[in-house]
Parts: structure tokens; C-alpha cells; sequence
């Protein structure tokens, strides 16, 4: 793309869009978050947004106080849920008069030389249209396989790597990756040695981990794009972390 240089993918957490009783959606911190973004597209940034919170969104909808096991279950909350995130994310967009485009993804979208194409295209002409924010999730109410095993963090690397984007960001729910001794890996050079700080944890509405966080960071970095690793509950800090600086965890690109 001709305009690399000037995007960023932003995943947001499942975490970090919803209240600490994981029991709504935060719409204070979710406009906090989007105003950012907002205001690094005024900058002359393109930012891309990997949304998580869909199946959060539906779960509280429908009164869950945790994640359903029933597969056809969690997809009819996806459905419910990715529909309340987009109205919520197109009225604060609204405000500063930027429009938001949704799309949703699976494996085959990438696996597949002429969908992978479409993809591009799609989003190639989204923002030479201008004005446009993408907001990109995976086709969770009906891709069986992608919803059971699949994660954003996977899908935001892939993104990356589809658009050559100039950085991947990360945000969760912890200020970044941390060691034995509980404090911040500011830089990573080797992921393979970063590994060993990884702990077995995930959030109550989310699917992945640090440990999925790590493997799209080797993705996106294997392909010569940077990644940070922070914490979504700071969105002010989202044009420092652009800029070079932030805190959290920087994974330099190979």
C-alpha cells in the first residue's frame, strides 16, 4: 500500500471495553479509547482497529455471568454484541465526523489468494476514501472454527502483515509483559526468550493470553513490523505510544 507508513492497527481487549464487574461495556472508556484514535487520524495517522468485546457485549445482553460452553449459544451473543459495539463506536465517531466501516473476517479471508485480495482492496479503498475508520473482527457468529480456536491478537497480526502497517499495538489489561519480579519488560529484541515471562492467565470474557500477545508480536515482527504491548485503561497515552515512547512492552521488528 502507498500509504504503509501512515497506519497503525490497534487492537482493543475484551478487557478493557467492559466495567472491572465485567457485567456491561465501559462506555466511558470506549469513548476515551475512540477519541484517541480519533485524534491520531487528525494527526495524519490511519489507524485500524481489531475489536474484541462482541461475545462480552452479547453475554451481558443476555444476563451470562461467564463465558457459555455451547457453541451456538456464544454465537448468538457475538451476533447480539458485535451489533451494540459498532452503534456505540459510529455515534462517538459520529461526533468528530468520521465514519466507521466493519468488517468481518476468517481463516479463509487470509488462506485464500482472491478473498485475501478482496481484503486488501477493501480496506485499500476505505482509506483512500478518507474520513473512515476500520473496525475489524472475526466472523465470530457463524465461523465455528475461527471462534473456537481462533483470538485477535492472531487477526490484528495478520492485518499488520496484509497492509504493511508501520505498527501493531496491543492493548489489554496489564501494562505489558512483565518478569518473575513483576516489573516491565520495557524491549524485546528475542520473542524466544521473552517467552519464559509468560504467565497462563486470560481475562473473564476474553480468549487469549500474554502468550497469544507473544505469538502475534512474532508474526507482525517477523514481517518488519514493530509491536507494543500496553495497558487499553491509559488510552490518552495511545499517540505517545506512535510516537515511540508509552509504557509498556516494544517488540522490534526483524
Amino acid at each position: 500500500m502507498t500509504q504503509a507508513k501512515d497506519i497503525v492497527v490497534i487492537k482493543f481487549g475484551s478487557g478493557i471495553l467492559t466495567r472491572p464487574d465485567g457485567m456491561a461495556l465501559d462506555e466511558t472508556q470506549i469513548n476515551n479509547l475512540i477519541s484517541s484514535v480519533a485524534a491520531l487520524h487528525q494527526s495524519g495517522i490511519q489507524p485500524i482497529i481489531v475489536s474484541s468485546g462482541a461475545a462480552a457485549a452479547g453475554m451481558m445482553k443476555f444476563g451470562f455471568d461467564k463465558r457459555p460452553k455451547n457453541l451456538s449459544t456464544l454465537q448468538a451473543c457475538c451476533a447480539v454484541g458485535q451489533t451494540r459495539l459498532m452503534q456505540l463506536y459510529s455515534k462517538i465517531l459520529e461526533d468528530v465526523h468520521l465514519n466507521v466501516a466493519q468488517l468481518l473476517l476468517d481463516n479463509e479471508d487470509f488462506s485464500t489468494p482472491g478473498r485475501r485480495k478482496n481484503v486488501l482492496n477493501t480496506i485499500t479503498t476505505l482509506i483512500e476514501l478518507g474520513g473512515v475508520i476500520p473496525v475489524i473482527n472475526e466472523n465470530d457468529s457463524v465461523a465455528v472454527e475461527e471462534l473456537k480456536f481462533g483470538d485477535n491478537d492472531t487477526l490484528s497480526a495478520q492485518i499488520a502483515c496484509l497492509i504493511e502497517a508501520s505498527l501493531l499495538i496491543l492493548l489489554t489489561g496489564v501494562d505489558g509483559l512483565k518478569n518473575e519480579k513483576g516489573d516491565i519488560v520495557s524491549e524485546v529484541e528475542n520473542i524466544d526468550e521473552a517467552i519464559c515471562h509468560v504467565r497462563p492467565e486470560t481475562g473473564k470474557f476474553s480468549v487469549g493470553g500474554m502468550a497469544t500477545k507473544l505469538e502475534a508480536a512474532r508474526v507482525a515482527t517477523a514481517s518488519g513490523i514493530p509491536v507494543f504491548i500496553g495497558n487499553g485503561d491509559n488510552p490518552g497515552q495511545i499517540p505517545e505510544i506512535v510516537a515511540g515512547f508509552g509504557k509498556g512492552t516494544r517488540f522490534h521488528a526483524n
